[in-house]
């Protein structure tokens, strides 16, 4: 008799032994999320998370060993780097520096609020884990500005000799700042005020192409 065919190959299976369900990951980043906004990291549980995700704890550890390591996943999961198309294209720099910024709506805002809370408190209580959301969070910020600020280059609107990787650093490094050494959330009207202030002027964008 000829050989029977090979099985197909399994789904990947976590430690726990069941294969891994993306969309159960998905609600816990979620949750995660949420908690960390609403109630900041030190106050935050793992028995908190599981509730609102609708999951067991024991799930959440078999895939995040502790609390620190599941906010810093999930931190990732908002940081991840747009890709050039994907990149507001509003014919001006300062306009696609704002709508990169500017969440969409009100609540948005609000959310935006609350996670950076959220994140001060998270920096301010395990340092060890700075480097870690700075991979998550602001080096993507980085990367996006920097991909505007080149465009902007490329049509001739900033000029040939800016230093774009310098002032591609200014915003997150400024934000990083607010939120960890003085312990504030970063608003929109705060993300714009820089934009204006600091990192149009650092590109010899001249003040009659800025709105007074």
């Amino acid at each position: 008799m000829p050989p029977e065919p090979p099985e197909p190959e399994a789904a990947p299976r976590a430690r726990g032994g069941r294969p891994r369900d993306p969309g159960r990951d998905a609600a816990i980043v979620a949750a995660a999320l949420e908690v960390l906004a609403e109630t900041g990291y030190e106050r935050m549980t793992m028995d908190q998370v599981a509730a609102r995700a609708g999951a067991g704890k024991a799930t959440l550890y078999r895939r995040w060993p502790s609390k620190a390591d599941l906010v810093v996943h999930a931190v990732g999961q908002i940081g991840d780097t747009p890709v050039l198309a994907d990149l507001p294209d509003t014919g001006t720099l300062r306009g696609d520096l704002v709508a990169l910024m500017r969440p969409q709506t009100a609540e948005d805002d609000e959310r935006l609020l609350a996670l950076t809370g959220g994140l001060a408190s998270l920096l301010s209580a395990e340092p060890a884990l700075a480097d870690a959301a700075g991979a998550a969070l602001v080096e993507p910020f980085v990367a996006s500005q920097r991909l505007l600020m080149e465009r902007a280059r490329d049509r001739g609107e900033v000029p040939a000799d800016a230093d774009i990787e310098t002032v591609a650093l200014v915003t997150p490094s400024m934000t990083a700042f607010r939120l960890i050494v003085q312990r504030q959330p970063v608003d929109v009207p705060h993300l714009v005020r820089l934009i204006d202030t600091v990192v149009l002027p650092a590109l010899g964008l001249a003040a009659s192409a800025r709105p007074a």
